[in-house]
């Protein structure tokens, strides 16, 4: 669910949150799908924190961190950040996090990094004047958005993603083994925007609990508001559909969410990043 821009960085308090969004059934399945999807760089053989967990060993905050806690009982915040040591990471608060959570994380020396709108629309039938809108025009001629299964793509698919979040060259072998080997890849459909036989954007979604879950909408610097990001949206929510899902959701950065207002996503609830400084 998190756009093209990169997460931290930027003060985001002035969230609009629609009640009637919030308050829907669906947001549970929607946070459900975003805990799946982190969940999946590498959760497994964790110690029962009360948290849910995950560690990739990469050396990026993205792929490893915390999600959601389980328990308003209290949290062990220190044996968490010794169950992380050694890696970059971010703790993600939502609403599916007990209330005080932020205030607890702040009071243990964690600093918000920022605050993320997490934006929302149904799918179903197609939207007139969303599912396509004004940047049409501005696409590249010859661009076209494929799904991307393995191989040598997937390796070109990981470089493009990796250099737009400036993620440095040593991390990508890894990147691409947890890709390859991730738990739950007959839900993830990936995509590449193709130009001249190169990947020049990305996207990654997650079908699961009837959420179609945008992530890694990234795009080459030399392309971007060229269309190729309106062009991967478009594509993964027609892949949203065809799957069957009922609501297609995303984590938006500041930047990013001009665009998916365009797309009929609407601000929902939001998510606020905190990390650890040294």
């Amino acid at each position: 669910m998190v756009d093209s821009t990169g997460a931290a960085g930027t003060s985001h308090d002035a969230v609009r949150i629609q009640d009637g969004v919030a308050a829907s059934p669906a947001m549970g399945s929607v946070f459900a799908n975003f805990r799946q999807y982190l969940m999946g760089w590498g959760a497994a053989d964790r110690p029962d924190l009360g948290v849910d967990l995950f560690r990739s060993g990469l050396a990026a905050p993205q792929f490893n961190g915390v999600v959601r806690v389980r328990s308003a009982a209290g949290t062990d915040v220190a044996a968490v950040r010794r169950e992380l040591a050694g890696v970059p990471w971010w703790w993600w608060v939502g609403p599916d996090s007990p209330e005080e959570t932020a205030d607890v994380l702040r009071h243990h020396g964690g600093r918000q990094l920022t605050v993320m709108p997490v934006m929302v629309r149904p799918l179903g039938a197609p939207v007139a004047g969303h599912d396509r809108p004004d940047d049409d025009a501005r696409t590249r001629s010859g661009l076209r958005v494929e799904p991307v299964r393995d191989g040598g793509r997937l390796r070109e698919l990981v470089r493009t993603y990796r250099t737009s979040m400036g993620i440095g060259p040593g991390p990508e072998a890894g990147m691409v083994r947890a890709e390859s080997q991730r738990g739950d890849n007959a839900d993830i459909v990936r995509l590449a925007a193709v130009l001249d036989g190169r990947v020049v954007g990305t996207t990654v979604l997650i079908t699961a609990h009837s959420v179609a879950g945008i992530f890694l909408v990234h795009v080459a610097a030399e392309l971007r508001r060229q269309g190729v990001a309106t062009a991967l949206t478009s594509a993964a929510l027609r892949v949203g559909r065809e799957r069957g899902m009922h609501f297609a959701a995303l984590v938006a950065s500041p930047a990013g969410e001009p665009l998916y207002r365009r797309f009929g996503f609407t601000a929902a609830y939001r998510y606020r990043l905190f990390d650890f400084p040294d």
